[in-house]
């Protein structure tokens, strides 16, 4: 842990209900947020614009990626425009292709030569790294999302694709690389060795930031206290 340095890497909450979006927009420690459609939906959000233009508010001046929602390269491109007026934080998440693998780098491109600051969403693959830092427009500022958590989920280990990605990125002064959708604390240590810029991360993983760094004989000793109370609070006899 010697080589670990919180400070070397941008945190964001990851959230889309907005309680939690004023509360971390509070914390000095959060640099920015992210939202999709499931977390908007989970949260209950059925009107978009609206949930869109308080979050930004709350947020202001910290970052904010709101995602398109369209499947059509046509109308995505016209949502990301529409949604880029929201706030002056926003940054608008497109995914990397449609859902039939079209890849919208043409998009990008025109988005971004346009000034759109863009967060480029759902990228597994080193290919595709290298797709949307080309398309990117080479001046304009531009979060590239890698979901190194859905590349361990399949057991490949995630960080050779993390570093080399990080190569390729910041090739460009102005481009920002991602880890998106940790799955445990470890993953911000990793993040932050591979050299990407920002890791998001959903409430609950960042309340387990508190224990990063800790002696281990120390949480041996809280978890064998928390399995005691748990069964003294149960009641649990054996006669």
């Amino acid at each position: 842990m010697a080589d670990f340095d919180l400070n070397l890497i941008d945190k964001y909450v990851d959230a889309a209900d907005l309680a939690s979006l004023e509360t971390f927009a509070q914390e000095s420690s959060v640099a920015g947020f992210t939202t999709n459609p499931t977390l908007m939906r989970r949260a209950g959000v059925d009107d978009y614009r609206t949930f869109a233009t308080k979050a930004s508010a709350l947020t202001n001046p910290k970052p904010l990626s709101l995602e398109v929602f369209s499947d059509t390269p046509e109308e995505i491109f016209r949502q990301a425009l529409s949604i880029s007026t929201i706030g002056p934080n926003v940054f608008v998440k497109v995914p990397v292709t449609t859902t039939t693998g079209r890849s919208l780098a043409p998009e990008i491109n025109a988005l971004s030569s346009r000034g759109v600051r863009l967060n480029v969403t759902a990228i597994l693959t080193l290919d595709q790294v290298k797709t949307v830092t080309d398309a990117l427009a080479r001046d304009a500022d531009a979060i590239i999302s890698v979901f190194a958590g859905r590349i361990a989920d399949t057991g490949i280990d995630p960080t050779r694709i993390m570093s080399e990605a990080a190569n390729i990125v910041h090739q460009r002064s102005r481009h920002k690389l991602l880890w998106a959708s940790p799955r445990e604390i470890l993953n911000l240590v990793q993040a932050q060795q591979c050299g990407c810029d920002i890791i998001t991360m959903t409430p609950d993983l960042w309340q387990k930031i508190a224990i990063l760094g800790r002696d281990l004989g120390a949480l041996s000793l809280d978890t064998v206290k928390m399995f005691r109370a748990d069964a003294v609070a149960a009641g649990y006899r054996l006669d």
